[in-house]
């Protein structure tokens, strides 16, 4: 039986592999555990992120939430997919029509989760903790509701 996955946890996902790739080019997550009350992302890395990084990552990820930016899907052939895409994380069967959630201008990528239809339903955005050791960087994180002081 599948696990139900959060559409906020899930788009929050995607928006923090976005925001990791544009500011380190280290590409979408190789391994990612999505949890409704908590989540942890691994990422090829070389060095552990300074408290300065982690901040700056934080407030990325948020502006993009806050930004209310739409979260569409379009299909496409796997040719076209393969072509664009990392499609390593689809599974096996996926078929030959491939489905592309965008998260407005910002992101898009396979994927077959469940998805917000705005990032601003998502919340707020918080690493918990960041890990770093052979190569591989862990981020921990959870969404918290917005103050609006």
């Amino acid at each position: 039986m599948k696990k139900h996955i959060d559409p906020c946890m899930h788009s929050a996902e995607h928006i923090l592999n976005q925001t990791m790739d544009r500011m380190f080019n280290c590409g979408r997550c190789f391994n990612a555990h999505i949890e409704k009350k908590k989540s942890k992302c691994d990422y090829r890395f070389d060095r552990p992120l300074s408290q300065r990084e982690v901040q700056e990552i934080q407030t990325q990820v948020n502006q993009i939430i806050e930004a209310d930016l739409p979260v569409t899907e379009r299909y496409i052939s796997r040719s076209e997919a393969v072509a664009t895409y990392n499609t390593d994380k689809l599974p096996d069967n996926t078929g030959d029509t491939i489905r592309i959630v965008q998260i407005g201008d910002y992101d898009a990528c396979p994927c077959i989760g469940p998805h917000v239809r705005s990032s601003s339903e998502i919340s707020g955005f918080q690493i918990t903790s960041t890990r770093f050791g052979k190569g591989v960087l862990r981020i921990r994180f959870k969404l918290i509701p917005i103050s609006n002081s």
